[in-house]
């Protein structure tokens, strides 16, 4: 049943109207998108290029609001380019989501008269070669990952699993900053009673979070419930083994992964966390926006749903 569902792939018009949806009904992305794209800002001072290596890049939806502030920088826009990696889509066009991505950021950035450059990588994230991805030492170098680390292997499928082996990449890519984004959930168990209440429990937030700031008759409401929500939670409790790729961790699980992979944890900006409890005040009460350990937490009605941290390798 869950192939099934997934052989319908769901178009980028339609999946604009679900995020579009999703940003008026909580902060959640327009928090992550700020926290990244001002990170990003903050060490462009004086560069002539800025490389962004975004790993999940899905359709993009994070960088117009980055493209529209070069486009106002001062003496002029930097050269811009984007690697976009994400894995082969099923079917024969495995190719065609990332293409269409670049097409899209290209056309954006030809508006806004940003120097750009696109190059879209579809494979499994484990086996890209460093060699291929052109990295230039006079430019800035950002390696972004926004919530799909969760989506590698982990130790459940081999002692050096995948996210071990991508981060260990990362780190030998030296970059200027890694931004990275988790969702903090504990139900990557192997043991289905305990993955089904945990993901019970993690997607119960989310749609009552929807429940409580979107009219149940919207017409997007569907998108994100299926789309958004729905897949996710569907693939968690129908696959099993190597075929369930939903395998997130606390946050705290997270940060003692990447230390142990030679990075060192950067600070919550304080202007950022300042903005970030800004923006919740365009939303209900019960969004969450707080500070553990240098990452910025959000959440609903206290349980954390996302976690956003910044890292720098250690030379």
């Amino acid at each position: 049943m869950y192939e099934k569902l997934m052989a319908k792939q769901t178009s980028a018009r339609d999946m604009l109207k679900a995020y579009h949806l999703y940003i008026v009904a909580c902060p959640f992305e327009m928090v992550t998108y700020y926290f990244s794209n001002k990170t990003i800002i903050d060490v462009l001072e004086g560069k002539p290029m800025l490389h962004i290596i975004d790993f999940g890049i899905l359709f993009g939806f994070q960088w117009p609001c980055l493209i529209q502030h070069l486009a106002k920088r001062e003496g002029g826009p930097l050269k811009l380019r984007i690697t976009g990696i994400d894995v082969p889509q099923p079917g024969f066009r495995s190719y065609e989501r990332i293409e269409e991505t670049g097409k899209r950021l290209a056309e954006y950035a030809n508006m806004f008269n940003v120097p750009f450059q696109y190059h879209g990588i579809a494979s499994r994230w484990e086996t890209i070669c460093i060699d291929n991805l052109s990295i230039d030492k006079d430019e800035v170098l950002i390696i972004n990952c926004m919530s799909r680390m969760r989506k590698l292997g982990d130790e459940m499928e081999n002692i050096d699993s995948a996210r071990d082996r991508v981060l260990r990449m990362m780190k030998r890519m030296n970059p200027e900053v890694f931004s990275l984004g988790v969702v903090n959930g504990l139900y990557s168990s192997p043991f289905f009673p305990t993955r089904f209440r945990e993901v019970l429990f993690h997607y119960s937030s989310l749609f009552d979070m929807l429940d409580t700031n979107v009219p149940r008759n919207h017409e997007a409401r569907i998108l994100v419930e299926k789309d958004l929500f729905g897949n996710d939670a569907l693939h968690v409790v129908a696959c099993e083994g190597a075929e369930r790729t939903e395998r997130p961790e606390s946050y705290k699980q997270w940060q003692v992964r990447i230390l142990r992979a030679g990075f060192e944890q950067l600070s919550v900006n304080q202007d950022i966390l300042k903005r970030s409890v800004y923006y919740k005040e365009f939303y209900h009460e019960d969004f969450v926006i707080d500070e553990d350990s240098d990452w910025l937490l959000q959440g609903w009605k206290g349980r954390i749903i996302h976690a956003l941290p910044t890292w720098k390798p250690i030379q």
